[in-house]
């Protein structure tokens, strides 16, 4: 057998996590009302369905952003053919203008600056490639996104050193935390070249406040460190606080503008991973010159360029889109961590994002990761559900799980959330009396139960944004 190199063979991309092995099991018999009743319901994918019929309206209404309509036909030829690195300039200008409306129009963004990629993954390794050499390191706050360690490290070689955060403080990112990580790191004779943050984060869906993002600038300026912000659940923040950018922090801070880049995509904030559309914007002009030839290899199609160069260009539709986006989320995030209290299960405070931090620790056997898999292996085999064990994100501490909530149409969640229901009263885990857990119309359509929780929760679209109530487990 003719060997293949090192790099192909190794485990670098991190197929042989929990977080992975919970797809392979969804694949192998994956949930259909219909077909497969019984099968396991995905709900590891941080992907947003909540918003198509809204998005469907606009395609329908406008043909001449596909290249295979009547009305868009003509301009085929110059989309097929070749394009350069730089991207359509209508393309570049639709997506800076839409990340500033996504950041309430409180930075704006120079489209120069903008390189594409092959979705938030490319444009990861993309930064990496540009900011470190193999064996260089960037720390990384924890719980991160289990993909972090084969988006940064796998081609590139660069390692990864956790700034361990605790659910003690809710998992806030401190200075000492940054502190003893780069001290970590030296004493690992590894050199620091950069900070990741994800904001809002994965899996916490939570945001990092101002002061926090203050501190995080100062840090990496004395440290003469790069920092890359993520920030691709930007427009995902359905309750107050509202995000903030660092592209907002670096306008009120002194600081070496050098060292900031973005990550950005529109898989997460518009529900489109299938288009593959990735973002690096860098306030460094070197990164952006190595970026846009590095771009060649994960160039986002012309065709894709000239659909959301038209979609994101049409000012009503963008506008409409983020008050839908934000209160489908927030109807379901709702719903679902009510559901969820309602039978004893809690999960950390969070305002943003496609899921929850599922809090499982009672239901732990001891408080070990051992413990942890072992409870995820119930979940998957018998409750059927693919949810996400903590320490597939390097989470410090066993019993958390992400669980994603957007991924689904409404008589999916339902079945979840029934199945999770049967699966506390088996175990007589819940917090609650039984009496209060049992649905005394478990049979009563989803559709009538979600209007009459919103018609008692929710506010107008055009009311301010409600404050996050902390979702715990009732006692």
């Amino acid at each position: 057998m003719v060997a293949i190199s090192k790099i192909a063979t190794g485990n670098g991309h991190g197929e042989d996590s929990p977080y992975f092995d919970g797809w392979k099991a969804y694949e192998t018999n994956p949930f259909h009302p219909i077909d497969r009743p019984d099968g396991v319901i995905q709900m590891g994918l941080a992907e947003n369905q909540l918003c198509f019929n809204f998005i469907k309206k606009w395609v329908m209404e406008h043909p001449e952003a596909s290249l295979c309509s009547a009305e868009g036909v003509n301009k085929f030829k110059e989309t097929a053919l070749f394009q350069d690195y730089h991207g359509m300039p209508e393309f570049r200008e639709a997506v800076a203008k839409f990340m500033g409306k996504v950041r309430g129009g409180r930075v704006k963004f120079d489209p120069d600056r903008i390189v594409m990629s092959g979705g938030a993954t490319g444009a990861h390794e993309m930064v990496a490639f540009c900011l470190a050499d193999p064996g260089e390191a960037f720390l990384v706050p924890t719980p991160y996104y289990p993909g972090f360690d084969r988006d940064l490290r796998w081609r590139t070689g660069v390692k990864l050193v956790p700034v361990v955060c605790e659910s003690s403080n809710n998992f806030k990112i401190t200075r000492a935390a940054l502190e003893a990580a780069y001290e970590k790191a030296k004493e690992a004779n590894l050199r620091v070249k950069g900070l990741l943050i994800t904001n809002p984060s994965n899996p916490l869906g939570t945001i990092l406040d101002q002061d926090t993002l203050k501190g995080i600038v100062k840090f990496i300026n004395e440290k003469n460190i790069h920092l890359i912000g993520d920030e691709i659940y930007a427009a995902t923040v359905f309750m107050e606080p509202e995000f903030v950018s660092i592209s907002e922090i670096i306008e009120e801070v002194e600081c070496n503008r050098d060292l900031i880049h973005i990550v950005y995509s529109l898989s997460k904030d518009m529900g489109f991973p299938g288009f593959r559309v990735g973002i690096v914007y860098s306030y460094n002009d070197a990164v952006v010159s190595c970026a846009r030839k590095m771009s060649s290899f994960g160039l986002v199609s012309s065709q894709t360029q000239h659909l959301i160069a038209k979609m994101l260009s049409d000012d009503d539709f963008v506008d409409r889109f983020i008050v839908e986006s934000k209160e489908q989320l927030l109807k379901r995030h709702k719903y679902f961590t009510l559901s969820l209290s309602q039978v004893g299960i809690g999960s950390l405070k969070s305002n943003a994002g496609l899921f929850i931090w599922m809090d499982l620790r009672k239901l732990l056997k001891e408080k070990t990761f051992d413990a942890e898999m072992d409870l995820w292996r119930v979940i998957i085999n018998e409750v059927k559900l693919n949810v996400s064990p903590g320490s597939s994100f390097h989470c410090d501490e066993p019993g958390w799980f992400r669980v994603c909530f957007a991924n689904m149409d409404d008589n999916t969640m339902e079945v979840a959330l029934l199945r999770i229901t049967t699966f506390m009263h088996k175990h007589n885990e819940a917090m609650v009396p039984r009496k209060l857990c049992r649905r005394a119309s478990l049979k009563l359509s989803l559709s009538r139960r979600m209007d009459d929780f919103m018609s008692q929760n929710m506010m107008s679209p055009h009311s301010p944004i409600p404050q996050s109530p902390l979702v715990r487990a009732r006692t």
